[in-house]
């Protein structure tokens, strides 16, 4: 048995001391199971085990306590104090050699536990036949893989643990029957390498028409993108995003012609539910969308949303080259930081123009511009036309769920029109259950109107919806409301450890410690370093460096936007934050009164941060948040006292 820490180097960088102390901690309890199944230490290496038993069932055995020891272990602990290791679980002959073993047996028992999630277990045929019987903890056949250095792969199996397999930092998704489905990135197998985007693009309209499928959640793209840079088995990805259904397959793209392969598959029992293959012409693609929703519902004994939806939502037939530039767009949109936005805009426009009736070109651009608002351009350059291609979006398919989520969009940012922002919402997200843009902003527009309880249960039905998407962040918004610390600094904490080099995410944490009143921990994130972070990150760590009354970043961003030297688009609203924050209260609130009338009219948004405390019983702050719509009370949160 090889037993491995997961980890340990990173910990030990970022903190020496407390790593070696949770070393001691996990060497001190995996020695006291190995004895008790009379397991034989050949060997550490640091933070890893070379154990030899007398049996294999003894093997599996002190290998599922071990897990389950530290499943209850870290029940206790924070995220980043907790404990977790993989185990791989071979049987074969050995060589002696003084203390140590060696051969084959020992190197396929180390590779197959590379191959384990954390906390997991895997072992090969060889172990599965003399304990399979014999466990009552499910166990699941992994598709083949090739070891290094190993000449003839192992079947492998994986053990869960019946304390609790999925990782901590996995989303709080739980399979139910079939019901939970990720697609993921498709092969681009065409001749030209240069047709990826074709692969990306069908990739996100599978996701979106199979989110057709009544009570089917469907995992958005956001969390199943980095599966094609990092495959791993469908065991693995069953357990990192709470599904218990894959479709998975690959695209082939020559002229007008496509060749769609796929095969929709059980988790559980790596069993095939169907797989097909799909030879058609381009302008075909809608009614081979139609017939993969089809097939999985009636797979999975769902229903379609309406009985029509299926033939409602779209012609059957599409322009060939109008698709081509719209699955261009789809993958533009997607760049980082809102570099995509003028390119993916371009390809929307020539998708409709070749194909005027194109609905779904339509509202993907009105959405490309309403999420790019307020962050990389101004609303009132953007916020008008949206608005005209969300209305003729839904002129054309009064159902489209992304039209709707852009119309609640313009309504809840620009509009300021409550009411009007929720029906929107509302409807967006029952054409579409799996729209994880509707389920972002109507959350956001819950918070602003002080209903926290509704909000998190919106944030919670995004996380399982997109575990990747960053909304934990929001989650630790409502938790900070309510006053309850300890619950937001932990999912922050969660988002840390999944992006342990996100800028954001670390200044997110160091706001919520110093909002909990735990100033050390806050100053701390502060000093995080800016490496790779964009404009909107540099601008929240000089946010969270003036709390702290460290203003000499504020200043530095302020004056570099009157150089017309910050790389980064920023409004007034923001620009008043850091005013009020260096004491300008007069200049805050100038701002902000211009922001309305003649800007991004973003205070709905952050009204209720820490960086407004010195105007929030001014008068003009008051008139402006009556005009917004917004609570004019004083604020019912909680605040520790900072020390």
């Amino acid at each position: 048995m090889f037993t491995d820490m997961v980890g340990f180097s990173a910990r030990a960088q970022a903190d020496e001391t407390e790593a070696l102390s949770a070393l001691d901690e996990h060497n001190r309890l995996l020695r006291s199971v190995f004895s008790k199944f009379h397991g034989r230490e050949i060997k550490t290496a640091g933070d890893s085990f070379l154990i030899e038993f007398e049996s294999a069932l003894d093997a599996v055995r002190c290998a599922l306590e071990i897990q389950e020891s530290l499943h209850a272990r870290n029940q206790s602990v924070a995220p980043p104090e907790q404990i977790q290791v993989r185990i791989g679980v071979h049987v074969g002959d050995v060589v002696q050699t003084g203390v140590d073993v060696l051969g084959d047996a020992v190197n396929i028992a180390a590779r197959i536990q590379e191959l384990a999630p954390p906390g997991e277990i895997c072992i090969t045929q060889q172990v599965f036949d003399q304990v399979q019987n014999k466990l009552a903890t499910p166990i699941v056949r992994l598709p083949a893989v090739r070891l290094k250095n190993i000449a003839t792969p192992p079947t492998v199996y994986q053990i869960q643990p019946s304390g609790g397999a999925i990782p901590t930092n996995a989303p709080v998704a739980v399979p139910g029957g079939g019901h939970d489905l990720a697609v993921l990135p498709l092969a681009n197998i065409s001749p030209d390498p240069k047709d990826e985007y074709f692969a990306d693009g069908l990739t996100e309209e599978l996701i979106t028409t199979l989110s057709q499928v009544q009570d089917l959640r469907v995992i958005a793209r956001t969390s199943v993108v980095p599966y094609k840079s990092a495959p791993r088995s469908v065991a693995v990805v069953g357990a990192e995003l709470g599904v218990d259904t894959i479709l998975e397959g690959s695209v082939r793209k020559a002229g007008s012609r496509i060749r769609i392969t796929l095969q929709l598959v059980d988790v559980r029992t790596q069993r095939h539910i169907w797989a097909t293959s799909y030879d058609r012409e381009l302008d075909d693609v809608f009614a081979v969308q139609t017939d993969i929703s089809a097939r999985t519902a009636e797979a999975l004994k769902l229903q379609l949303l309406s009985g029509s939806r299926e033939t409602a939502r779209r012609r059957s037939r599409v322009d060939p080259e109008a698709y081509d530039l719209y699955l261009r767009g789809l993958v533009a949109a997607n760049e980082s930081g809102g570099a995509g936005l003028e390119e993916s805009s371009r390809w929307f426009e020539r998708a409709t123009q070749l194909d005027p009736e194109f609905a779904e070109a339509y509202a993907a651009w009105a959405n490309q511009y309403v999420v790019a608002a307020g962050d990389f351009v101004s609303m009132r350059e953007v916020m008008p036309r949206a608005r005209q291609l969300a209305a003729h979006a839904i002129e054309l398919d009064p159902e489209s769920s992304e039209a709707h989520a852009a119309l609640g969009n313009i309504a809840l940012q620009f509009d300021h029109a409550w009411a009007r922002a929720e029906a929107e919402f509302q409807k967006a997200i029952a054409f579409n259950p799996s729209n994880v843009t509707a389920h972002r902003f109507y959350g956001m527009m819950l918070m602003a109107q002080e209903r926290f309880s509704e909000a998190r249960e919106v944030f919670r039905r995004a996380t399982r919806l997109d575990p990747a998407g960053g909304f934990r962040a929001n989650l630790a918004w409502v938790e900070l409301e309510e006053g309850n610390f300890g619950r937001a600094i932990e999912l922050v904490l969660e988002d840390c450890q999944r992006h342990p080099d996100s800028v954001g995410a670390h200044v997110a944490l160091g706001l919520n410690y110093l909002t909990a009143g735990r100033k050390a921990e806050a100053l701390h994130e502060a000093e995080f370093p800016l490496t790779g972070a964009n404009h909107i990150e540099r601008f929240d760590h000089a946010l969270l460096n003036g709390l702290l009354g460290r203003p000499g970043e504020a200043r530095a961003v302020l004056e570099a936007v009157d150089r017309g030297e910050f790389s980064g688009y920023l409004s007034w609203t923001d620009l008043a934050m850091l005013h009020c924050l260096l004491g300008e209260k007069a200049k805050a609130l100038d701002l902000l009164e211009k922001d309305l009338r003649e800007g991004d009219q973003l205070l709905w948004l952050t009204y209720r941060g820490l960086f407004f405390d010195p105007i929030r019983d001014d008068p003009r702050f008051l008139a402006l948040l009556h005009e917004y719509g917004l609570p004019t009370h004083r604020l019912n949160r909680m605040r520790h006292e900072i020390r």
